[in-house]
């Protein structure tokens, strides 16, 4: 990171661009790259309009007064029909050029043309064009001898390199200069392109040494690329708080790039001929030295940050906030920049951000896990929300996923489809780790104050995990099993707690059943169903839909206890008014303990049929009718033994031994299971 830095320290310092990324300013000016010329005045070498009119006046005036020489002749050709100061000037329209200039008398000398040169009058071009080509006939004629042509040549190129210079200095500051005189310059680039590709058409066989082609578009487009190197490379003003000097380097030149590629477009677009093809050529710039310094900086070992920087960078904010903004996405369609790096580094930049992501979002959560277990652990109360006990730590984890996720999906859709996978990996085994560190709490600080209340502030954070893995993740349903069972473990074993000591309350009155051979049943159930009924407060601050599922386990509970009850093998009916008085009993007390159960919440219906099944085992005579509803009653209860089915039939006394190994039997047909069965007999012992 520190060479990455010293890197970046190495650019040349500039002053703050005004305007955001998002918002363009107004169009800049875009200066030269050469330091000389960035020295000079734009007076020096852009002469105004003003000043070119004042000069002609006065070789007017001297015209009068000596003889016109060759150069005053050949300045009458273009300032013919020049309108007067104050009226509206006009380019004329390029159009192709004569095989020959037109010039009226004779040539101006080189020192003419060099003087007009100096004095930046690029309407010397042409002339010059002439001089040129009347040594190359001079050549081709053979008259002249060898030394006098070198000599005469050498004089011609000094001039073209002063025309150059005067051209491409106007171009190097094309919004500097009036559009007359940018015309000026863009009409002498143009014809000597064309002079260039006839010459390479017509090779000719001429003493003189070969100059052409001199290729000053291509010069314009290196100088162009100077001019994009000079204002990307610039220093920017120290950035907002907390922004690193390498994203405000990277927000610098994607700023900077916009609005200087929004000026081109909007300024000099209108003014430059199609075969300059301005817009591609200041894009292809700005864009080869915006990947150059990415690419650069890529080399060096990243931190996490400067890596999620890179990355949004060049698949988010590169093609979407420059290359396709409103005023470029039209003009850069066809110029086919691509991306600021290659796919392979890319990738390889990808796999980086999904690693440190994956790594942060572990330790992060982890970090929350073990703060909210040190409040457990301290004996912290949790806090209330809407009368329900509530705990931050679902929030605090689903948020730092959340944000992961939403990384991810600010740099691409795919990248953010990739991290969801990794994520939830991440998710599933943080919460085996909290069902575990629940254990332990549950374990070791029952005799804490608040122990109940952080019990079940745990189990409602299940119901936020929950609803977000269902809902707005949206996680497949073999992934979402794998995710849940560690909370529905969590809550149980905190509904486990919970009841615990309910339950041993419970205990003896049950076991009035027995004691008493079921002489006051109804007696010993009001009694199990009003000390239920006392501690359900207890439980109100759960969220409703964990209220209901416990007092679905209040329901297992009571209707296992009284199977328990009935399973002693202490009672034996031998007649059948005993056997059916009993079942009365039975049928009654179910009525109450469904009655109950459901008026509190309770939807375990599949336990409606639990005790009334038994009674009418208990109640019928007949071995046939007998079997048929035991079958049936395996049905609903797949795992109803033939233990528990002989701890019932010990109650009737009356049946044969034949009789009983014949209900039995019908136990041994494999009968099959279309729902996931339910633990109801699995939980009762039998001798």
């Amino acid at each position: 990171m520190l060479k990455m830095m010293t890197f970046f320290q190495g650019l040349p310092g500039q002053q703050p661009v005004p305007g955001t990324l998002d918002l363009p300013r107004s169009p800049q000016k875009l200066p030269s790259t050469s330091e000389a010329e960035s020295e000079a005045s734009s007076e020096d070498l852009v002469p105004s309009l003003e000043a070119e009119v004042a000069r002609d006046r006065k070789e007017e005036k001297l015209s009068k007064k000596k003889k016109p020489k060759g150069l005053a002749n050949m300045f009458s050709v273009f300032t013919k029909g020049k309108k007067k100061k104050g009226q509206s000037g006009s380019t004329e329209p390029q159009g192709e050029p004569e095989p020959r200039p037109g010039l009226d008398g004779p040539l101006p000398t080189v020192e003419e043309l060099k003087a007009a040169l100096e004095r930046g009058r690029l309407e010397a071009a042409r002339p010059l064009l002439a001089l040129e080509r009347e040594l190359q006939a001079a050549a081709a004629a053979g008259g002249a001898g060898e030394e006098e042509l070198v000599r005469r040549q050498s004089k011609v190129e000094a001039l073209y390199a002063l025309l150059r210079d005067q051209a491409l200095g106007v171009l190097r500051r094309p919004l500097e200069v009036a559009p007359e005189r940018l015309h000026q310059a863009l009409a002498v680039v143009a014809e000597q392109e064309r002079e260039d590709r006839q010459a390479e058409a017509e090779p000719g066989t001429s003493a003189l040494a070969a100059t052409r082609p001199r290729r000053w578009l291509q010069l314009w487009r290196r100088g162009v690329a100077q001019a994009a190197e000079e204002r990307m490379g610039r220093r920017p003003a120290e950035g907002a708080e907390g922004r690193s000097e390498a994203e405000s380097v990277f927000l610098h030149m994607g700023r900077t790039m916009k609005e200087d590629l929004e000026a081109v477009v909007e300024r000099l677009k209108p003014l430059f001929p199609p075969e300059f093809g301005v817009v591609a050529t200041y894009a292809q710039s700005y864009h080869e030295y915006f990947a150059a310094q990415l690419a650069a900086m890529a080399q060096f070992e990243l931190c996490e940050r400067d890596t999620y920087m890179l990355l949004v960078w060049v698949q988010n904010l590169y093609p979407n906030d420059v290359i396709n903004s409103p005023k470029l996405a039209a003009e850069l369609q066809g110029v086919g920049l691509g991306s600021l790096l290659p796919p392979k580094q890319i990738r390889l930049l990808e796999a980086s951000f999904l690693s440190n992501e994956a790594a942060n979002v572990k330790e992060l959560m982890a970090r929350a896990l073990e703060l909210e277990s040190q409040h457990w652990a301290q004996d912290v109360a949790p806090q209330r929300l809407d009368g329900h006990c509530h705990s931050e730590l679902a929030i605090d984890i689903l948020q730092i996923i959340s944000q992961a996720q939403a990384k991810a999906e600010s740099i691409t859709p795919d990248l953010g489809a990739q991290i969801k996978q990794v994520l939830l990996v991440e998710l599933a085994a943080l919460l085996r780790s909290y069902q575990r560190t629940f254990d332990e709490f549950l374990e070791r600080c029952k005799k804490l104050r608040h122990y109940r209340a952080n019990v079940i502030a745990n189990i409602n954070n299940c119901l936020s995990f929950r609803t977000s893995m269902e809902q707005k993740w949206q996680v497949p349903q073999d992934r979402l099993s794998l995710l849940l069972g560690p909370l529905s473990e969590l809550k149980r074993h905190g509904f486990d707690a919970l009841l615990q000591s309910l339950f041993a309350d419970l205990k003896p009155l049950f076991k009035k059943f027995t004691q008493t051979y079921w002489a006051t049943p109804a007696e010993t159930l009001e009694k199990i169903i009003a000390t239920v009924g006392g501690r359900l407060p207890e439980f109100s601050e759960l969220q409703d839909c964990f209220r209901e599922e416990l007092m679905e386990s209040v329901h297992l509970h009571l209707v296992k206890e009284y199977i328990i009850r009935l399973s002693k093998r202490c009672l034996v009916l031998k007649t059948a008014e005993q056997q059916q008085q009993l079942a009365r009993h039975i049928l009654a007390n179910a009525d109450v303990i469904q009655h109950f159960c459901t008026q509190n919440g309770s939807a375990a219906t599949w336990l409606h049929p639990a005790l009334p099944t038994l009674a009418e085992i208990i109640r019928l005579q007949d071995p046939s009718a007998i079997k048929i509803e035991v079958a049936t009653y395996a049905t609903c209860y797949p795992d109803f033994s033939k233990g528990h089915l002989s701890a019932i039939l010990a109650i009737k006394g009356n049946l044969s031994t034949s009789e009983v190994r014949s209900i039995r039997s019908i136990l041994d047909v494999n009968t099959e299971v279309q729902e996931p069965c339910r633990s109801l007999f699995s939980l009762i012992k039998v001798g």
